[in-house]
């Protein structure tokens, strides 16, 4: 049933065309197209599809909306640094960054904001 589904994850942006050069551009997305509503689609991979839809200014979360999994935390950051991705960086009693990158266990994990202010991640799992 669900176990084996592919999945969509829609985040609400307040500039479509501003969104779609952000997925693109900075983080390599590879665009689907666009839905009669007006929500552009672009391809996660493993069958997973993100879809942007127009909202109205403030109906993004403040907490992470959507994390990717990664096999090389340093190296990925890197990289989204040079395409113009900042990340963000915190010094919290419960979560304190080195380099942009917070360590749990076996788990690093790093966040950036979208061009609309959707808290994004990207996580290693280690072995």
């Amino acid at each position: 049933m669900l176990t084996a589904t592919r999945t969509t994850t829609i985040l609400p942006v307040t500039d479509p065309d501003r969104a779609a050069r952000f997925y693109a551009d900075r983080l390599g997305l590879t665009p689907l197209g666009d839905t009669g509503d007006g929500t552009r689609l672009f391809e996660l991979g493993r069958g997973d599809v993100l879809g942007l839809m127009p909202a109205e200014e403030g109906a993004q979360s403040g907490h992470t909306v959507l994390s990717f999994e990664v096999e090389d935390l340093t190296a990925e950051i890197g990289e989204l640094q040079r395409r113009g991705v900042r990340f963000k960086d915190y010094d919290l009693p419960e979560l304190k960054t080195v380099n942009h990158v917070a360590a749990f266990g076996s788990e690093k994990a790093a966040w950036f904001h979208d061009s609309e202010g959707n808290v994004l991640c990207l996580h290693e799992v280690g072995g």
